[in-house]
């Protein structure tokens, strides 16, 4: 099958590989601009364009789709991807919206011959449109997730689904390996789904059960002591690894890498123990917290780190 693919991030990339090595011709990619990264800040290709690089297909990197802001540049990918002869486009974590010349550029595939673009979405639609479905499932405080492949249309993750797969998420997920599982899974998905294409069928998403994932915000990082230990607990596990939640203790900004809500009893912040175990006292119960790190230092178990900096039961974090 001929293949367009738009997406950047590892998640993506995954995908496009697992669509090259099922032998599917993958005739175009898009994905985002280089970016500064390191302590260089050399530009860097999104995980896509290495892929895409590694196998020679020809790549594109619009800063947008729209002709209105770049119309040059948007001109240009747009054009490319009605005149690639594509069967259908599959997108993944693209980051830039898409102008529906682009989802209706390709032939189409599934039994009504109408699936011109499948996204690849990490969530079970219609719970946890948007930005950061992952993240937000573990606050929330979810008990399974998955993978949508869904037709795309205008809306934001609004189109009918055609299949998914589910998982369940662990009291010992955080967003890093629940990420990783889906990684595998949406890779898994993609490539089952095209294998029989003439079979696929779409169904509308419920009205009921909408909610919507919003971006991850650097600003949501510092820990809210007057919250109950299991919602603390949680957002420490969804903030893994992007932003990590925060705490300040004698100056510095400490990174909770992993906790688990535990019984516990004192004033919101106020540590509890601290030798082996670190524990911090909530609103409600207490989290034990097991990963940590302070500025500038590697993760560290919980001993190493109150060793580290001193902790004693009776301080209190803000």
């Amino acid at each position: 099958m001929r293949i367009a693919f738009a997406g950047t991030p590892p998640f993506a990339a995954a995908a496009l590989t697992a669509l090259i090595q099922a032998g599917h011709d993958v005739s175009l990619v898009l994905t985002q601009p280089d970016r500064p990264s390191g302590r260089g800040m050399k530009l860097k290709p999104s995980a896509v364009k290495e892929v895409a690089l590694a196998h020679n297909i020809p790549t594109l990197t619009p800063s947008t789709l729209s002709v209105k802001r770049q119309s040059q540049q948007a001109e240009e990918a747009l054009s490319a991807l009605e005149s690639a002869g594509i069967d259908v486009l599959v997108v993944a974590a693209y980051g830039l919206i898409l102008p529906v010349r682009a989802l209706e550029a390709a032939r189409g595939i599934g039994k009504s011959g109408d699936i011109k673009s499948i996204n690849i979405h990490g969530s079970l639609l219609p719970r946890w449109r948007g930005a950061a479905p992952v993240q937000r499932a573990i606050e929330a405080g979810d008990a399974v997730t998955g993978i949508t492949l869904m037709k795309m249309e205008a809306g934001l993750d609004t189109g009918p689904m055609i299949v998914k797969s589910e998982t369940e998420i662990t009291p010992q997920d955080t967003s890093a390996t629940l990420f990783e599982r889906m990684t595998a899974m949406g890779a898994e998905l993609i490539v089952s789904a095209l294998a029989h294409p003439e079979t696929l069928q779409w169904v509308e998403q419920p009205a009921e059960g909408v909610t919507y994932a919003e971006k991850i915000l650097k600003t949501e990082a510092p820990v809210d002591w007057h919250q109950p230990a299991e919602v603390v607990a949680r957002r420490i596990r969804a903030f893994n690894p992007f932003p990590f939640a925060t705490a300040q203790y004698k100056g510095e900004t400490i990174k909770i890498r992993f906790a688990r809500a535990v019984e516990g009893t004192g004033r919101p912040g106020e540590v509890l123990c601290a030798g082996r175990e670190l524990v911090i006292a909530c609103a409600e119960g207490a989290i034990q917290c097991t990963e940590l790190q302070r500025p500038g230092k590697p993760a560290m178990p919980a001993a190493a780190f109150v060793q580290s900096t001193g902790m004693q039961a009776g301080d209190v974090l803000q």
